[in-house]
């Protein structure tokens, strides 16, 4: 395939601040173009980068090999299969669709369309996260935080498990490598069902897995702790690694060329995306690994409204 033709659809925040910056960049694709229905915005944001606005999503379309995806989770059903029908690769930002229902739909498209349809889980392509995973010899636990200063509401528990939750529960039990069964359960929430606080126990293979996340916590922390036979690993906001042994501590220093989108992973997944429908391979989060955390997250919800 000569130059990989990229259009993106939907300029919001995520859009500007993590993936037109490097989509801009000139290398083996070439950023076309985008599409939002507010054309005046989408007119300044395109002109600041020197691309076509397109006036319509087929438009985009026509012109691209491969669009990215960066509307609200409620138009995503009807805009990522719009682009599958029309012919071309889809990466779409987390959750895949507002349903199970939905995003199973769309895998199944993708497959007749032989497109590749990728969920952007960045987290997946954090350099210190990939390097945790490596390193890992069945951990006997692994613990993953991510809270909030003051995130209650105004969006009710649903869509906060889906929007925000869904990362922590992805990234734990892909850095766990096995299916996961739930053990147990904490799921607050406040009169308005805007969640205050969930943390969930499961066994995946002889590892637990712990998931947590306090949407008032007074801190942006994240942090993964894994114990193993013979050492104890913390990563901290993807930017710093450690490794506790009887031999010592190892502390990794973050690299001072790494941006901070290479450091969260915005970087890796854009790169793997491309690659993947340039070599016309798999996309790790294509097909059931796309909706296998949101399969874990609907059972949560389901569990917690019995």
């Amino acid at each position: 395939m000569s130059q990989l033709r990229i259009g993106v659809a939907g300029l919001g925040g995520i859009a500007q601040k993590a993936y037109l910056p490097i989509l801009s960049r000139t290398e083996n694709w070439a950023l076309v173009g985008a599409f939002s229905p507010n054309q005046k915005k989408a007119k300044v944001i395109c002109d600041s980068y020197r691309i076509a606005c397109f006036s319509s999503l087929s438009e985009l379309a026509r012109h691209c090999d491969a669009v990215l995806v960066h509307s609200s989770t409620a138009s995503h059903f009807q805009v990522v299969g719009e682009l599958l029908k029309l012919g071309v690769h889809v990466y779409v930002d987390k959750p895949l669709a507002e349903t199970l229902e939905q995003s199973e739909q769309l895998v199944e498209l993708a497959h007749r369309q032989r497109k590749t349809l990728m969920v952007g889980f960045n987290r997946r392509f954090a350099p210190l996260y990939q390097q945790l995973k490596q390193g890992l010899d069945q951990a006997s636990s692994l613990r993953m935080d991510k809270h909030r200063t003051h995130s209650v509401g105004p969006n009710d528990v649903r869509f906060t498990m889906l929007d925000d939750y869904l990362h922590v529960v992805d990234t734990a039990l892909w850095l766990a490598g096995q299916d996961a069964k739930l053990m147990s359960e904490q799921l607050r929430v406040n009169q308005e069902k805007q969640m205050l606080y969930a943390e969930h126990h499961f066994r995946c293979g002889d590892t637990i897995v712990t998931t947590s996340m306090h949407r008032q916590a007074g801190s942006q922390r994240e942090s993964v702790q894994a114990v193993t036979s013979g050492a104890v690993f913390q990563v901290d906001d993807m930017r710093r690694w450690r490794r506790e042994s009887a031999q010592g501590i190892i502390e990794l220093p973050t690299p001072g060329w790494q941006t901070t989108l290479e450091q969260r992973g915005f970087d890796g997944a854009i790169r793997h995306f491309i690659e993947a429908v340039s070599n016309q391979t798999p996309a790790e989060t294509s097909g059931e690994q796309a909706i296998y955390a949101q399969r874990i997250v609907e059972q949560l919800l389901q569990s917690h409204s019995e």
